[in-house]
């Protein structure tokens, strides 16, 4: 990597020498109807706090915005606001069906794009698609309320808005002069032919922390904003110091009109109580929506203040504006002119320098565009996620308190948790609230351009105030002792090798995650594997509705449910905990103690998973891993061919005698353990390959053995199963004209092939993983048959696809399973990429064709993108897929 600007950046960050990720995009989409703003006696978030509410109502927690962008603490926050003079409501935030009102649950109904960001948000540009009709917020509840589980959204396109062309598209740009002075640019282009009028409403405002009557840190007494002239507000808090938001002129050349509020609760509207003060939150939405001039303060003095410019928009016209973001002691406050656009032009050439140096040279255009949205949703994800659970349960002494309920009622035993910190979110506006696996995901991607971060992300969820005293690590905020896969050490050890050349790693940060690591490894055992036969049961484990049952549930049969992917799972924890023990270990002697433990802990699960019982959860007939249902005695396998029999495949280490050459304690060991305890001992395969007259051996550490890996992946790699176009599906396809059923207590429950949007409600029914295609497993399967490759080499070449007559090695098969992947997101002939499926705007209109969304998962067959729209957090794995196609050009 070559020294540039932002690298600098980087570093000065880095070393505190310069605060340059102070700021950033770090303000959610969606702070209504989450767990955190939800004080209703029975859970029910989504009702307590819906969307309508939104505009009138101050958040306890957090803040969210269009297009926005806040400091770390979110003490001052900047986004958009938008009327096209037709909708009723000023678009403030973007807006969703809740959760009940969605046929596939809660869903997003907006068209917006993260077009870049640098790592310390230097830069950063996104684009929101306003229509210019009225916005159908009552059709879009209506008509997804009125069709079913088998029929598919009903999107904002579908409605007609943006038919002829009738639209904004909104482009705002943030470029820093400096860490704490902010240029904003907002470009407006009106797509219709015929001209058209916006009210576009930049607004700045405090996140309400003074009517709360609360006593942890961030209570900050009232913050105050005022007119300074007609083109400058100022802006005081007591932590924060003083700002200056400078509005540019128009394109009339007259600068906007001052709206000023407070940003404090319309109790009026909402409850039917006096309101201390006439301007309230609601204010700037009365004063255009309604023509309440009296709404807004005359004064100009508030919380909330916004630039209100009226924008005459010819047909196809662009026009700009100019703002500012600057702290007092900064030196110059002008939003326009030469030295403006120079930063503008130069924070673009770095963020192209940047990425230009870290992307494969092979790399085309059109890969290159898709490579650097995937980054920027990355980065565009972060976000101020505040909750202390603690203050949460009990209420504020300014509020009415809480329901009794809620002191037994969710997250009730996480009083210990607190969260006030920048974390990487799935999608800002359908998930924004962190998730324990997908985070580790993320911080692959972002190791590669800022390790810092995931390094610090990496560290902070196994601290003593987010994990849990007994060791597990918070989930996610709808219930925090539910139960992720353990990636955690995983990621840990993927970013340790990824940030630093061998011999310059970063050990200080290996070893601290090591050690509480422990302490989650301990959890899971104790916790899931209750009757020590090392066989594991974790419920959720993150695959939602794979099962035939709710496996987070008490089993409809009695009984216990051995699952393969729950023992694999922890296979794969032991395989990465004894890899990191043994690195550690060269300075560390004590560690090697750790390495033996681990080694053998995985023997012991790996021998109870493929023959306890006779064997295990392997079912010799079908060649297959299979859940087991143990109910009066008798073991009942599950025969469904899902990801939880190809997860056994993950759980693979390579021990090369090489890399043990000085750890005398735990070779001593390892010989000890293979001559005497032949009964475990034949789980470890071993090779010597000479070279060049030496012997090169290493030992595989893994599940299946040789031949149960080929039997699993003549499944793995058949296009009647689970090989899809656009990489492996999580549901076989055999289960299209075969779905499996199990009755019990004269109820079916059944499985069936579902490609698409899931049919069942479980768990919400927006996620599916009977049939479509997920990043994240994925991205592991490439991994492990990376692994396996090293052990194996060319002896071991399989049919790919599965009765194609051609022979690859496992790394040639990684490699197709990475493009297959890349294909998601790369246009065809046509034009057409097939996770925009069959809208032609992507494939035919210049304003639309290199837009790129990173979508939850995707369809099993025909790779259209589902779930999420931005979930760019796990599928930015898409980017190593996109350069390995490259390279191999």
């Amino acid at each position: 990597m070559h020294p540039n600007a932002e690298r600098n950046r980087l570093a000065a960050d880095a070393g505190r020498l310069a605060n340059w990720k102070r700021w950033g995009p770090y303000l959610s989409e969606r702070q209504w109807a989450t767990v955190r703003e939800d004080y209703s006696e029975g859970g029910t978030a989504w009702e307590y706090f819906p969307h309508d509410q939104a505009r009138s109502r101050a958040y306890r927690w957090g803040e969210d915005g269009l297009l926005g962008i806040t400091d770390r603490q979110c003490r001052l926050c900047c986004a958009l606001a938008l009327w096209n003079g037709r909708d009723p409501i000023l678009k403030e935030r973007l807006f969703g069906l809740a959760g009940p009102e969605g046929n596939h649950g809660e869903d997003v109904k907006e068209y917006y794009f993260y077009l870049d960001s640098t790592p310390t948000h230097s830069y950063l540009k996104a684009l929101y698609k306003y229509p210019q009709t009225e916005f159908p917020y009552a059709r879009l509840v209506k008509e997804n309320r009125r069709r079913g589980k088998r029929d598919p959204e009903f999107e904002l396109a579908d409605t007609g808005v943006f038919d002829e062309d009738r639209y904004f598209d909104v482009f705002a740009e943030y470029a820093k002069a400096d860490p704490d002075d902010i240029l904003i640019r907002i470009t407006v282009a009106n797509r219709s032919r015929q001209a058209a009028t916006l009210h576009l409403l930049p607004t700045l405002w405090y996140r309400n922390t003074w009517i709360w009557g609360c006593r942890h840190e961030g209570c900050w007494i009232k913050p105050s904003m005022q007119a300074l002239g007609d083109s400058m507000v100022q802006a005081e808090h007591v932590t924060f110091g003083t700002h200056v938001f400078v509005a540019g002129p128009g394109p009339d050349g007259a600068p906007p009109s001052w709206l000023f509020t407070e940003n404090e609760t319309n109790t009026r509207k909402l409850f039917g109580a006096d309101t201390w003060t006439p301007y309230v939150k609601d204010a700037f939405h009365e004063y255009l929506v309604h023509g309440r001039r009296d709404a807004v303060n005359p004064g100009r003095v508030g919380t909330k203040v916004a630039a209100h410019y009226r924008l005459e928009i010819p047909a196809k016209g662009v026009v700009t504006v100019p703002l500012r973001l600057t702290a007092l002691r900064t030196g110059s406050v002008a939003a326009a002119g030469e030295e403006f656009d120079r930063v503008f032009r130069d924070r673009r050439r770095e963020a192209d320098e940047f990425y230009a140096d870290r992307l494969p040279p092979a790399m085309t255009e059109e890969q290159r565009g898709i490579v650097r949205q995937a980054y920027a949703g990355l980065l565009w994800s972060k976000q101020f996620y505040h909750y202390i659970v603690r203050d949460w349960l009990e209420g504020d002494p300014q509020q009415p308190p809480p329901p009794p309920a809620r002191a037994a009622g969710r997250n009730a035993d996480w009083p210990h948790l607190y969260n006030r910190d920048v974390i990487s979110m799935p999608d800002k506006w359908e998930y924004p609230w962190y998730a324990a696996w997908d985070l580790a995901f993320h911080m692959i991607p972002f190791a590669e351009i800022d390790p810092d971060y995931a390094k610090q992300q990496l560290v902070l969820f196994p601290r003593e105030w987010y994990m849990h005293p007994n060791g597990q690590l918070p989930a996610y905020e709808f219930n925090f002792a539910d139960v992720n896969p353990p990636v955690h050490a995983w990621a840990c050890w993927r970013v340790y090798k990824m940030t630093g050349a061998r011999g310059a790693r970063d050990r200080l940060f290996l070893s601290r995650c090591f050690q509480k690591l422990i302490i989650n490894f301990t959890w899971w055992v104790n916790r899931k594997d209750r009757e020590g036969r090392n066989l594991f049961a974790g419920g959720f484990l993150g695959l939602d509705n794979v099962g035939v049952f709710d496996r987070s549930k008490p089993l409809p049969t009695g009984g216990e449910l051995e699952q393969a992917d729950g023992t694999a799972w922890m296979a794969v924890f032991c395989a990465t905990m004894l890899s990191i023990a043994l690195e550690l270990a060269r300075d560390n002697p004590a560690t090697e103690d750790m390495a033996s433990k681990f080694f053998e802990h995985f023997i012991a699960i790996t021998d109870a998973i493929n023959t306890h019982g006779g064997t295990g959860l392997w079912d010799e007939e079908d060649g297959f891993y299979y859940d087991q249902l143990r109910v009066d005695g008798r073991t009942i396998p599950l025969k469904i061919r899902s990801l939880v029999g190809l997860i056994p495949l993950l759980a693979v280490e390579v021990l090369d005698d090489d890399a043990l050459q000085g750890l005398g304690g735990f070779k001593k060991r390892l010989d000890w353990f293979i001559e005497h305890r032949p009964d475990l001992s034949r789980q470890i395969s071993y090779c010597c390959l000479l070279d060049g007259g030496e012997g090169h051996c290493h030992r595989l550490l893994a599940i299946p053995s040789r031949d149960r890996l080929e039997r699993v992946l003549r499944y793995l790699l058949d296009e009647k199963e689970f090989l899809s176009p656009y990489g492996i599906r999580s549901l076989s396809r055999y289960h299209r004209d075969r779905p499996y059923t199990f009755r019990v207590n004269g109820e079916e429950y059944r499985v069936d092939y579902e490609p698409g949007e899931s049919t069942t409600g479980l768990f919400g029914g927006n996620s599916n993983w009977r049939g479509p295609i997920w990043f994240p497993i994925n991205y592991l399967l490439i991994e492990a048959l990376e692994r396996y490759h090293h052990f194996y080499g060319d002896g071991l070449q399989v049919e790919c696809p599965t009765g194609s007559g051609k022979l690859m090695n496992l790394k040639a098969v990684a490699a197709e399973l990475s493009a297959r992947l890349a294909r998601i997101f790369l246009p065809d002939a046509r034009g057409r990429r097939p996770c925009h499926g069959d809208d032609r705007r992507y494939a035919d209109d210049p304003h639309w064709r290199d837009l790129a969304l990173f979508h939850e998962y995707f369809h099993g067959d025909t790779g259209l993108g589902l779930g999420a729209s931005h979930q760019t957090g796990w599928t930015a794995l898409a980017i190593r897929s996109l350069e390995e196609l490259a390279r191999g050009r």
